[in-house]
């Protein structure tokens, strides 16, 4: 089968698209073919040599997707050949098939595209545990949300408005405010310099918000703490971009509060996996929630569509199709 492998940690150049080995489903495993995996700034990370460091080169990279089943292994009841299913985390998932661990795979209704499936997934975790976990949005509250126009923040800013908040979206680019509006933001901030928090106070009167979702790396950091009105919150999230510096507790303002949010956290066990995966679902169905689909590439081209996403230019989910 065909399969996307890094030969070693670096730029989009160490990836190879490559004939290797047919996976067999282990115990506890199911085998499937993947229809199409999900484009995920951890998968830069990976490449980079961030993360995966104790798995050896070379490895295929990826962990998100949607397919069907081909077999099951010993010991697996529930998932027979034909059903439709989706992951958030499993690695090996840029390849035709892939063997992937029972308890992470959800079954996909039959009202949800393969696509669509895939492209909720590990973003749609992720801003459900932000918005609903890590700080729970209540009617009224102010959020400001970073890279709104992206994966990430276009899935954010509606579960936000879904709650009852408002939403202040910064984008880096002026082109991408109408994918910030579309997904419901109140106020549009257009900065590429991480200087918003002057903007962000005008907006809120003074106060400030309170919670800033930044996922933009070491150079939204002082405007973020900034954005935030007193014991506010900052869910910080996207490790691969860096923190300049040690956090200083003492010398954070205003008693706010700062976090890592990691999505795993969300889903730690089968059962609550299905259930927030179910939820995501549900409010795709009825209407409420909208997936963005970026551009879809065909699996050999997995090298552009890392480009894509590193420049920043890109709007919703960007998708990989064997």
């Amino acid at each position: 089968m065909k399969a996307v492998v890094m030969r070693t940690s670096g730029g989009q150049g160490v990836l190879a698209y490559q004939e290797i080995p047919e996976p067999v489903a282990g115990p506890g495993q199911v085998l499937v073919e993947v229809v199409a995996a999900g484009v995920n700034f951890m998968d830069v990370g990976v490449r980079q040599g961030l993360y995966w460091t104790d798995m050896p080169n070379p490895k295929i990279i990826g962990v998100e997707g949607t397919g069907r089943v081909r077999a099951a292994g010993p010991g697996v009841e529930g998932f027979v050949p034909g059903q439709r299913v989706t992951w958030a985390y499993a690695s090996g998932s840029y390849a035709e098939r892939i063997a992937v661990p029972a308890d992470a795979l959800v079954r996909v209704p039959d009202v949800i595209d393969d696509r669509t499936a895939a492209a909720v997934m590990m973003q749609g975790l992720t801003a459900s545990h932000f918005a609903t976990d890590f700080y729970p949005v209540n009617p009224g509250d102010i959020a400001l949300v970073h890279a709104a126009a992206g994966g990430v923040g276009q899935l954010l800013t509606q579960l936000v408005k879904l709650r009852g908040g408002r939403v202040i979206g910064r984008v880096s680019h002026a082109d991408k405010i109408a994918a910030a509006r579309a997904a419901g933001a109140d106020h549009v901030i257009v900065d590429a310099e991480g200087r918003f928090a002057g903007e962000v106070q005008r907006l809120t009167d003074g106060e400030g918000v309170h919670v800033v979702y930044d996922g933009s790396g070491a150079a939204t950091f002082d405007d973020s703490i900034a954005s935030l009105r007193r014991c506010g919150t900052l869910c910080w999230y996207g490790p691969g971009l860096g923190l300049s510096r040690p956090i200083d507790l003492p010398r954070l303002p205003r008693s706010i509060k700062v976090g890592y949010a990691a999505f795993y956290d969300h889903v730690p066990t089968p059962a609550l996996l299905r259930a927030r995966a179910g939820q995501l679902f549900d409010w795709i169905v009825a209407g409420k929630l909208g997936v963005a689909i970026g551009t879809a590439y065909p699996l050999v081209d997995a090298a552009l569509a890392h480009a894509a996403l590193e420049s920043r230019c890109t709007t919703g989910k960007l998708l990989l199709i064997p």
